[in-house]
């Protein structure tokens, strides 16, 4: 497959982009040179969240507008932002227009308990599994979970962290790992097939845990790769 995130960049996608997470993701692939929509069941919402990001970096000239959950999946690559108790109804209704797309999953299904996270196991055994099987006809990759949303979209955060990719496509695969690259601050890794989102997203309850305990804002490094 030849590299989609050329010079010219790459036109994405988010669905429910509104929140913390949506956001986070799309001031940093903007600010790296994408073509970025930010998708939501509430255009106007979509809208002014954008304004506002672009709004409060005006010197980077960021390709970012708001709009539809359904203009978002005409993209090059589609991220599902959604939380995680609405993201399949969310998802499902685009199965169609989706169809032979790249999708990337960065759902994570937890619960609050105390002062700790803990994970939930859909029935499939990860949200990329269920995203999976509702969108039979894409190409699923999980990506993006254990990024602290606050410092995603704070510029000057100094954000430095590797990005856990997994997939049962190698062009999924590689397609979120370019655009991981391309974002400063983040290495893309590749963690192997779909069934491996199941223990990267419960471990994300871990982070969010020591995060908590340590109120830090901690990332993912690996050694040795």
């Amino acid at each position: 497959m030849a590299p989609l995130c050329d010079d010219q960049g790459m036109q994405i996608g988010i669905i429910g982009g509104t929140g913390p997470a949506g956001r986070g993701l799309a001031l940093r692939a903007a600010a790296a040179g994408h073509s970025v929509r930010i998708g939501s069941r509430d255009e106007g919402r979509a809208q002014s969240t954008a304004v506002d990001l672009v709004e409060r970096h005006p010197a980077l000239e960021l390709d970012l507008v708001g709009g539809t959950n359904e203009a978002a999946c005409s993209a090059d690559l589609v991220v599902i932002a959604t939380p995680w108790d609405g993201a399949i109804a969310t998802v499902r209704p685009f199965a169609g227009s989706l169809e032979g797309s790249v999708v990337v999953s960065m759902v994570n299904a937890l619960t609050k308990e105390g002062r700790e996270m803990l994970p939930l196991y859909p029935p499939r055994g990860s949200m990329a599994g269920q995203v999976q099987a509702a969108l039979p006809g894409s190409k699923v990759a999980a990506a993006f979970h254990h990024l602290p949303a606050a410092d995603m979209e704070n510029l000057d955060s100094g954000l430095v962290a590797d990005v856990l990719v997994c997939g049962d496509h190698d062009d999924a695969r590689q397609l979120a790992i370019e655009l991981t690259d391309s974002i400063e601050g983040l290495r893309g890794i590749d963690a192997g097939s779909l069934a491996q989102a199941s223990p990267i997203e419960a471990f994300t309850a871990v982070c969010i845990t020591m995060n908590i305990r340590h109120r830090a804002h901690s990332t993912l490094r690996i050694a040795g790769i």
